[in-house]
């Protein structure tokens, strides 16, 4: 098998740290296999829309930005999957679709998506922009519990849903409507990483101090708590709004956005969570030693007492665009988004969306 070596910076303080962070979880080097892209459209994928009542072929624009998990000694993804190709950015509808594999780079679709607007309860969160960008997890018992975006349109919604499949999925709602007397209900969220565990190379939802934690967010970082994995409450500070634990930085490769990875993971150095930076569009705040507006991968190090508790962060990325599928598509600027991570088979398998566009993966000895 040939790969593609990822370079990391040379900027010594971040560079310790990605070491580090590496050696913590065992991992020497992310490497990307040749196969990349391991998924990608296909328009001979058709379903029954239950609320156009039409034959839709869902997958036909782009897939990306995959969840990953490990059941019965096989890795499986839930993807984002785009329809009409046509349309522009913002005009299509997303659902999400499941794939399986025996390697961890060789995927046999489903032939339906599993998560999708569907004439339910819960169209005016999910219609008609869809779902998106899922991230999951198991419990100790069993159950998958995904965390994804609901996206109506308007305001991009955090949601939570549960199965004991990977098939069948009970969609259970914006993930702070509780929260605060509902006053989080309605506000822009997105991408939640539940701190887990890992057991036997699965990584399972962790209890600390009694209670499940998730960061969450893009323009800043964020952490909710629950004690039923369904209904999650935001840290605020003295005033009432939503606690910065980490932010953007100008001048980094995350001066635009800090978007929350891969389910977060415990160590014993403390809480990995791997996010999704952005570089701006700014030339006075812009990282110059990226293309702007793009998307490249970091870690924070944070507390395993206290969670809210930003202990290191990595100053320069550890992975970065450098394929051509992660270099155009439908976000030209250059895209990892990385939001599934599972360790199978020795190895740790990172996946991720290029370019808005497919999915590729980065593998670590």
């Amino acid at each position: 098998m040939k790969y593609f070596f990822i370079c990391f910076p040379v900027l010594f303080p971040a560079f310790a740290f990605s070491q580090e962070f590496l050696t913590v979880i065992g991992i020497s080097k992310f490497k990307k296999p040749a196969e990349n892209p391991i998924l990608r459209a296909d328009s001979s994928f058709q379903f029954l829309d239950p609320v156009s009542k039409k034959w839709v072929r869902w997958q036909a624009a782009d897939v990306f930005n995959p969840a990953a998990i490990v059941k019965d000694g096989r890795v499986y993804l839930l993807y984002r999957c785009e329809d009409k190709p046509a349309a522009a950015i913002g005009g299509r509808s997303s659902r999400i679709g499941l794939a399986e594999s025996s390697d961890g780079i060789h995927f046999k679709k489903f032939q339906k998506p599993v998560l999708y607007p569907g004439g339910d309860s819960w169209m005016q969160y999910d219609y008609p922009g869809g779902c998106e960008d899922p991230r999951i997890v198991q419990t100790s018992d069993g159950r998958f519990v995904m965390t994804y975006t609901s996206w109506n349109g308007r305001t991009a919604r955090l949601s939570i849903a549960f199965s004991n499949d990977l098939i069948h999925w009970q969609k259970l709602g914006p993930a702070f409507a509780k929260a605060n007397e509902g006053r989080f209900r309605d506000i822009w969220s997105k991408s939640g990483s539940i701190i887990t565990s890992l057991e036997r190379g699965r990584c399972i939802a962790l209890k600390i101090n009694g209670k499940y934690w998730m960061y969450w967010g893009e323009q800043f970082v964020n952490l909710a708590w629950s004690i039923n994995l369904k209904d999650w409450y935001p840290l605020t500070d003295p005033d009432g709004n939503l606690k910065r634990i980490a932010e953007t930085r100008p001048g980094r490769f995350d001066s635009e956005l800090t978007e929350c990875g891969p389910p977060a993971l415990m160590t014993s150095k403390g809480v990995i969570l791997l996010y999704n930076g952005k570089n701006a569009e700014n030339e006075k705040t812009s990282c110059p030693y990226l293309p702007k507006g793009t998307y490249s991968v970091g870690a924070m190090l944070f507390d395993a007492a206290d969670p809210s508790r930003l202990l290191e962060r990595t100053d320069t990325c550890i992975l970065k665009p450098t394929l051509p599928h992660e270099l155009t598509g439908q976000y030209q600027a250059g895209t990892i988004f990385s939001e599934g991570l599972v360790y199978f088979h020795g190895r740790y398998f990172l996946y991720y969306g290029m370019a808005d566009s497919f999915v590729g993966v980065a593998i670590a000895p």
